[in-house]
């Protein structure tokens, strides 16, 4: 997944919200862009191969209605420490003290709570895409070792919950999350708690512009 894929996936679902939100409504939070960084903290049986690393996180909250209910797709760009438990076919080594990285598309459904400046969320969905694990071949006629990457399909379920503050015309936020894979990845589950923290800058005033309102 590039860069320019994750744009135009973005770009794709603002366009939709576009059309989604043509009916009039009261909502002054129809659309936030969302960019954050934290940690991503393997739990469980993870723990025993992936350790936490410096993560990004991108992503949009569509409202939905005129309630609290919003569309939440996101892309989790979480990054690992890596020591390898499993040694594949053709293999005969595993690396240690390697990098794991996650390019993962999650579509959720959320809900905002809002309080004076303050608002609480929660949302819970599910996606997938691939987490990249490095492997080496040692050549000992060479005394070479070749680095590649292996991809690991998974599909992901998610459900977090965040606490947000507003700032004029953006939200600081916090979020937590809970991931977990549907399939194994080094022959065990893989599950994930990242936390977040970030900006949602507020771009309801744009969409209304762009509606005709």
């Amino acid at each position: 997944m590039t860069n320019k894929t994750i744009l135009a996936v973005l770009f794709a679902l603002i366009s939709f919200s576009v059309k989604a939100q043509q009916p009039e409504s009261g909502r002054t939070d129809k659309l936030y862009t969302m960019s954050g960084l934290g940690f991503t903290f393997p739990i469980g049986e993870t723990a025993d191969y992936l350790g936490p690393k410096f993560s990004t996180t991108i992503g949009l909250n569509i409202g939905l209605g005129e309630g609290g209910l919003f569309l939440y797709p996101e892309v989790s760009l979480h990054a690992y420490s890596f020591n390898g438990q499993v040694i594949d076919p053709g293999y005969n080594y595993t690396v240690q003290d390697g990098r794991s990285t996650t390019y993962l598309l999650n579509l959720a459904l959320g809900y905002r709570k809002m309080v004076d400046k303050f608002a609480f969320y929660g949302f819970a969905g599910g996606g997938g895409g691939f987490i990249l694990s490095p492997r080496a071949t040692v050549n000992t006629a060479s005394s070479t070792i070749n680095m590649e990457s292996k991809t690991n399909w998974n599909g992901i379920a998610e459900a977090g919950a965040g606490m947000e503050y507003n700032i004029g015309g953006a939200n600081l936020f916090i979020q937590a999350a809970y991931m977990r894979g549907f399939s194994k990845f080094e022959g065990k589950v893989f599950q994930s708690v990242p936390v977040t923290v970030g900006i949602k800058p507020n771009l309801s005033k744009l969409l209304n512009k762009l509606s005709g309102k």
